[in-house]
């Protein structure tokens, strides 16, 4: 039983911090292949078509692990399967500085994948249970602007590492600091934050506020967002529902909502990872650009992603009160323009990393809230799982697109792709605009209520 304490701490923040850290060098682990493939490509003899299935081979692995590790978190928690996953990537990364031939370098990218796997659902689990209704939205904003902050720095930092020593040594040097956060995750972070010592009882139940649960353990959903004659209009257009809570794993499977939300974020998964994989080759091949150079432009969508993600979240919690579903929209119609814009891309440094950015931008204001919005449906204990069929359709996506991409590149051109990509963020939109917005439950045997 945790002890009274009035003093309100704040201690989520630095959990917060650390969801940051951990999905950063997550990111940065999968996103340095990106900065190596132009090197590689001639020294293993590899087509475009064969870096397009190195890439995908990672989130196959990554795909598969997903729904087990969502009902292996639901039944035994997340702390020590996470640590594991964290020290399993730094491994992982560090071994791929080894590899000799093609073959050698798509097993170990299946290999992390796996490794990897476990990191997101983990840290979604985390967020639902350290943060208030009225906080979710901005601390997953802040969590999946991590993976976009990670192929901000990469590029440079490893044009650097890539003139300094080599390709290979990339892989060194981004192995250590997963060890690092493995260890500060299992010193400083709880499963529940009523069992850690540095959260207050104060900070407790400011944690709970705001909670259909009452702070408890119970099976209801949280429920997202409240009835307000100010967004009529607006609950109108999103199709904003009373709905029974998803606390069985049945319920979660037979959930069209849930789905709906799984397939959007396959797409924009997808966009987002086909940009990482090939853009340091675009610049390099098509525009000729200096190592140097594509670092820095390759850069600019993840700075705008960063943004994107933060202020999506942000926009989620106060601006739309909770309501997920407005950014999802904003984003596919963007995304559809944005990617389309690609097609007429300026060769100037400059002007190109300014659009670059603007697509980051806007393909990641709602990103964030394809995973806050399950917990709007899902009860706690079974929000992992649900959870885990969104990530894992997202895990998808990121293996389908870039080898697309690769498949387009063998076959025709870049302005294939970009249209491809386009049309990406329109599949997007079609099954966004089927989903329902969820209202408040309450917490009386999962009984539909007026919010």
């Amino acid at each position: 039983m945790k002890e009274t304490n009035s003093r309100p701490t704040r201690f989520r923040w630095v959990v917060l911090v650390l969801i940051f850290a951990a999905y950063m060098i997550a990111g940065a682990d999968r996103a340095n292949i990106g900065m190596v493939v132009p090197f590689i490509k001639d020294e293993f003899k590899l087509s475009n078509t064969d870096i397009g299935a190195m890439s995908s081979l990672f989130y196959i692995g990554y795909a598969v692990i997903q729904v087990p590790i969502g009902l292996i978190y639901s039944k035994y928690g997340v702390r020590i399967i996470f640590i594991l996953a964290m020290a399993l990537t730094s491994i992982s990364t560090f071994f791929m500085g080894f590899v000799n031939n093609g073959f050698q370098l798509k097993a170990a990218r299946v290999v992390l994948g796996i490794a990897e796997g476990p990191i997101n659902i983990g840290i979604v689990s985390t967020i639902n249970r350290w943060y208030p209704q009225k906080e979710k939205g901005f601390a997953t904003g802040v969590f999946l602007s991590s993976i976009k902050f990670a192929p901000a720095v990469v590029p440079p930092l490893c044009a650097i590492i890539i003139q300094a020593y080599g390709w290979r040594d990339i892989f060194y040097f981004f192995a250590i600091p997963g060890f690092v956060i493995a260890a500060l995750w299992f010193w400083l972070v709880r499963d529940n934050p009523k069992d850690s010592k540095y959260c207050s009882e104060a900070e407790l139940n400011y944690i709970l506020t705001d909670s259909a649960e009452g702070g408890s353990d119970s099976t209801t959903s949280p429920g997202t967002v409240k009835s307000d004659s100010r967004f009529r209009l607006i609950d109108k257009i999103i199709r904003s529902r009373n709905i029974e809570a998803l606390n069985t794993h049945r319920k979660v499977i037979f959930s069209w909502n849930i789905w709906a939300c799984a397939f959007g974020y396959l797409f924009l998964v997808g966009i987002a990872y086909a940009i990482m994989t090939w853009v340091p080759t675009y610049l390099i091949k098509v525009k000729h650009y200096s190592t140097l150079k594509t670092g820095l432009v390759a850069a600019t969508p993840w700075i705008g992603a960063i943004l994107g993600n933060v202020l999506g979240g942000w926009l989620s919690d106060n601006v739309f009160k909770k309501r997920r579903k407005p950014l999802m929209l904003i984003t596919s119609v963007s995304t559809i323009f944005t990617m389309y814009s690609l097609l007429y891309a300026p060769d100037q440094m400059y002007l190109l990393a300014l659009l670059l950015g603007v697509c980051g931008v806007f393909l990641n204001l709602g990103y964030s809230t394809f995973l806050v919005y399950p917990m709007g449906l899902a009860s706690k204990d079974k929000l992992p799982f649900a959870a885990s069929i969104v990530n894992c359709m997202g895990s998808v996506g990121g293996a389908f697109a870039p080898f697309v991409v690769g498949v387009i590149l063998d076959y025709q051109g870049w302005d294939w792709v970009f249209t491809f990509l386009a049309l990406c963020s329109v599949g997007t939109l079609l099954v966004v605009i089927s989903m329902i917005e969820p209202f408040v439950i309450n917490n009386t045997g999962g009984k539909k209520a007026p919010a």
